[in-house]
């Protein structure tokens, strides 16, 4: 087996944000003739059948990131990647310990797909401290290290205390190449997509940084003066609790919580409105992926991604963070108000998996770059 072209490490393919923009990148890489290695800490996750066939698994048998040294240098004497794509700490910085550790000569780009100071896990001072103190020793040592957003990287170099200009902004690949004119829907989902009422759309993992009791409000409000129906596509450790929120504020009909969706471009191109209601966002796939479909977008402005993505307004309606009466009120008027649907497909172009696999080739394969088939 020749030795990858390109290694992408990654805890998982479970359903996240970070592990689509990781099945997007190889797939691309594959389908430019190079030679792909998808390294898991466990071969797991809802992602796995969206890799191409093309694309090689390599299962390091490690459930703990703490495990993951030894594995990964072994790999790396082993196999030989030209380069790493390390993503989300601490394996960024586990990358740059384990090409030390092998003494391989192996390019590592290091990613970044959170807004670190407001991340859940920097909540408690230990963590945060023992967080900062790694990155500011290791990252450095990274060929490149990237964020998802110009304003994640500027926080990144805040919150870890680099110099100006050592974190660069790098967009996700987030487009899908798939445009559904009239998609159908198992029978579990026809009292949202059918019927004479407006849609509305909500995808996440169902945990506390996607503040979905937030939308939920909102939605309660926006019940009094619009026939509308919600669902949220997602799981996580806050069901029982948004159940209990469905539940007292009386929306057990109207609102929808089937779990996670592996392809959720059907809903997002029947969709009347896609809602994203989240304290802390690195950039925000669902909203190019709402975009790319023509549907309008509500978003909270969180720190980075969203306002970046919609230029501040131009491409949907920015509202506060935590503000349910702001939400309510712009989820209303975006259903009430005609939209133009080709700028917002226009604008999803921007983030086309091929022109951002390029720009990823640039800095794991400088020197081939030009030998890449486009």
């Amino acid at each position: 087996m020749p030795s990858a072209d390109v290694a992408i490490l990654l805890p998982n393919l479970r359903g996240g944000g970070a592990e689509r923009v990781c099945v997007n990148l190889a797939n691309a890489f594959v389908g430019r003739g190079l030679v792909v290695d998808m390294v898991l800490m466990r071969k797991q996750g809802e992602l796995l059948d969206m890799l191409d066939s093309r694309v090689q698994i390599v299962d390091l048998g490690t459930p703990r990131a703490r495990h993951v040294l030894l594995p990964l240098a072994r790999y790396l004497r082993d196999s030989h990647p030209m380069a790493l794509l390390a993503n989300m700490w601490p394996l960024t910085i586990l990358a740059v310990l384990a090409r030390w550790k092998s003494r391989v000569r192996c390019r590592v780009v290091a990613v970044e797909h959170t807004t670190w100071s407001t991340s859940p896990l920097a909540r408690r001072w230990r963590t945060r401290t023992a967080i900062k103190a790694t990155m500011r020793w290791l990252l450095p040592r990274a060929d490149a290290v990237l964020a998802v957003s110009q304003g994640s990287a500027t926080d990144l170099e805040q919150f870890a205390g680099f110099p100006d200009g050592l974190v660069s902004a790098q967009y996700n690949p987030a487009t899908r190449g798939q445009v559904v004119a009239a998609p159908s829907f198992p029978k579990s989902f026809q009292s949202w997509a059918e019927g004479t009422h407006k849609r509305v759309l909500a995808v996440g993992g169902l945990k506390r940084e996607k503040d979905f009791p937030l939308l939920l409000h909102a939605f309660s409000r926006l019940r009094n003066k619009v026939d509308a129906r919600l669902l949220i596509l997602g799981e996580g450790d806050e069901r029982s609790a948004l159940e209990a929120l469905i539940r007292e504020l009386g929306l057990q009909e109207p609102v929808f919580l089937p779990g996670f969706v592996p392809d959720t471009v059907p809903f997002h191109a029947h969709a009347d409105l896609f809602v994203l209601s989240s304290s802390n966002e690195g950039f925000g796939n669902v909203i190019v992926e709402a975009l790319e479909q023509g549907t309008p977008v509500v978003s909270t402005d969180c720190l980075s991604g969203p306002a970046e993505i919609l230029e501040g307004g131009r491409y949907g309606t920015l509202v506060p963070v935590g503000d349910v009466e702001a939400l309510a009120k712009a989820m209303e008027d975006a259903l009430t108000h005609p939209h133009d649907t080709e700028a917002l497909k226009r604008r999803a172009q921007d983030f086309d998996v091929g022109r951002i696999a390029d720009q990823y080739l640039d800095l794991l394969l400088p020197d081939r770059r030009d030998k890449v088939p486009a």
